[in-house]
């Protein structure tokens, strides 16, 4: 799966694990290993793990438009 600058927008604020691995191509359990060595960016709500979608997309190098009206007037 390709990211673009328009399905990056599409994307909640917070992930799951199970969505992260979704769109890494990788899976449930090997999201939760790269999770637990900080390979992924996580953050705990009580006993529920969640990726930041902006961290996680920092991260890899995609990092979402800050301003909608920049996504709409590139298309």
């Amino acid at each position: 799966m390709t990211i673009t600058a328009l399905a990056a927008t599409d994307l909640p604020v917070l992930m799951t694990i199970e969505q992260t691995a979704r769109l890494l191509g990788i899976s449930r359990s090997a999201a939760y290993r790269a999770a637990a060595a900080g390979q992924i960016p996580t953050v705990r709500f009580g006993r529920r793990l969640l990726v930041p979608t902006a961290r996680l997309l920092e991260m890899l190098g995609l990092e979402p438009p800050t301003d909608p009206a920049a996504v709409a007037a590139n298309n």
